[in-house]
């Protein structure tokens, strides 16, 4: 609007501008000559075109003006768009801020709970105290309840098993003492006076111990080898003389003599 009102204004301004320069040429002719209207007439043009200079100028700035608003435009534009990319980049990384929060939270429950899988556990058996994988003390029990039941074949199976992978367990004496009870009970006989030996040489002081080693006198018993079973129910009495098992040990002997 400012450029149309400035060009009306303008335009009025040159028609005024040469309707005066007509009259005044037409008054000057008249009163001053032909010299001094050539003058007066002159004159007036070179003010027209000094005015039609100026309107061109306005003209010109009032396009610039244009010009750098629609730059600025552009800009205020493009400013709301990466804005608006700014804000959806933000909500991206907060939602993937707040999804990783979630997974480390259920990473380290599961940790957590692997982690109480394996850890040791404190265990008291045959008046000893010591710690134990739970797998361990898992797999020692599973092997027991098998000895209960009767199935002296498997319990020698899986408790040989059980020495084979805990070889520095805890529970390797208690074992090798059971272990060595299922081979008498199918008759392997070397084998379990073989397994009695290694526990009594492992944990001479265990409380299973004189049980072992009347256990060593009942297989050479049932190999014949009499003399030997006297001498092993002997080293008991000597060795172990408070225990119960020593007592049985000499009635036993009594009846070997």
């Amino acid at each position: 609007m400012s450029q149309v009102h400035i060009g009306g204004r303008f335009k009025s301004q040159s028609v005024a501008v040469l309707t005066l320069l007509c009259l005044m040429g037409s008054a000057n002719a008249a009163l001053f000559g032909d010299d001094e209207a050539r003058k007066a007439i002159l004159d007036l043009r070179q003010r027209f075109e000094q005015s039609n200079n100026a309107m061109r100028g306005l003209s010109d700035e009032n396009g610039k003006l244009r010009r750098a608003l629609l730059d600025l435009q552009t800009q205020i534009e493009g400013l709301k768009s990466e804005l608006s990319q700014s804000r959806g980049a933000q909500e991206n990384l907060a939602r993937e801020l707040s999804e990783l929060q979630m997974l480390q939270k259920d990473v380290m429950a599961t940790v957590g709970e692997r982690l109480r899988r394996f850890e040791p556990l404190k265990v008291s058996l045959d008046g000893a105290e010591f710690m134990v994988d739970p797998a361990e003390k898992r797999d020692y029990e599973a092997a027991m309840e098998i000895f209960r039941k009767g199935d002296f074949a498997g319990a020698q199976s899986v408790l040989s098993q059980f020495l084979l992978r805990y070889a520095q367990s805890g529970y390797k004496p208690t074992a090798l003492f059971w272990l060595g009870n299922a081979h008498y009970a199918n008759k392997n006989y070397p084998e379990s006076m073989d397994k009695f030996r290694q526990m009594l040489q492992l944990a001479p002081g265990h409380p299973r111990a004189p049980e072992a080693l009347l256990a060593v006198s009942n297989v050479q018993i049932e190999l014949k080898d009499l003399k030997e079973a006297a001498k092993t129910m002997e080293q008991l009495i000597q060795t172990y003389p408070a225990s119960e098992t020593a007592a049985t040990a000499r009635e036993r002997l009594a009846r070997l003599r």
